[in-house]
């Protein structure tokens, strides 16, 4: 059967808008991954930032005044921390800032006798807090951080493309349709399928002496983390009944949109990074 022109169209009315937004983002998150640490860090502040104001207006918060302004206080404290190479200190710090959002907000409302979600405003602390504090760490690790934290983004990105790519090219059968209707299995084999070309590729330029195998396996995690991540993302907005988190970025929404594969793949790259041990990439077993 013959796609219809007007049909065929429809499928990529927005990769026009993707492009635009992705030729701006990326040469910049490039840059800062790139010159070091400082400049890293001082992107993933600026995101932080953006990411919690979404998410503490997505629970009807402001950030300026309490309960809102707990999510950004105890993310930013647990960044500090992590800066300071105290990061088992900063996750302490999330796990606390977590449970006294969650007990604060929940003790207000009993006192007014109005329900508040004190869960939502509270997943908000390890949903944003846990990315960044993996973040920080992957890239302060002087003699791998430079690549393990390119990797980790490279995976994504791919993962994404191909994931988009691949489903508005084939369609076919739903990934996970309760949660976001257009998401497909032929999608979600074409991220992966994307990742482990781009991903292997950047992983055998950083160290050509590396097994396909190690490699294959990692960039098979982390884009499965990263495809996770989007299906979380679809879910917390299905649960909010919202279309995007915010207007933030031309044909993207908002940046909890654009960055929820990061969000869930981080910690995952993170801990891989903590057993291997400092100094080594994230594909380096045997290395």
């Amino acid at each position: 059967m013959t796609v219809a022109p007007r049909a065929e169209a429809k499928r990529w009315t927005d990769l026009r808008k993707r492009a635009l937004s992705a030729a701006v983002l990326l040469p910049a998150a490039l840059a800062c991954i790139w010159f070091g640490a400082e400049s890293f860090t001082a992107m993933v502040a600026l995101a932080v930032a953006v990411l919690t104001w979404e998410w503490v207006h997505l629970c009807g918060r402001r950030t300026r005044v309490f309960p809102g302004m707990a999510v950004p206080l105890v993310v930013f404290a647990a960044g500090a921390l992590a800066v300071a190479e105290r990061a088992l200190l900063g996750l302490g710090v999330l796990l606390a800032g977590f449970a006294a959002t969650w007990a604060g907000v929940a003790a207000r409302g009993r006192r007014s006798g109005i329900v508040q979600p004190a869960r939502r405003l509270a997943a908000g602390v390890l949903y944003i807090g846990l990315a960044g504090l993996a973040l920080i760490e992957l890239r302060h690790d002087n003699e791998a951080g430079r690549g393990n934290v390119l990797f980790l983004f490279v995976v994504v990105w791919a993962s994404d493309i191909g994931a988009y790519l691949a489903g508005r090219a084939f369609g076919g059968p739903k990934l996970a349709p309760a949660i976001s209707p257009n998401k497909t299995w032929s999608g979600a084999l074409g991220g992966l399928a994307s990742a482990l070309v781009v991903g292997g590729g950047t992983a055998l330029a950083f160290t050509p002496g590396a097994s396909p195998v190690a490699i294959a396996l990692v960039t098979l995690v982390v884009s499965i983390a990263s495809q996770a991540g989007d299906l979380l993302e679809s879910a917390i907005k299905r649960h909010f009944k919202v279309k995007d988190t915010s207007s933030l970025i031309p044909g993207h929404g908002g940046l909890l949109d654009r960055l929820d594969g990061v969000l869930a793949a981080a910690p995952v790259a993170a801990l891989l990074s903590y057993l291997l041990g400092q100094g080594r990439p994230l594909w380096g077993w045997g290395l």
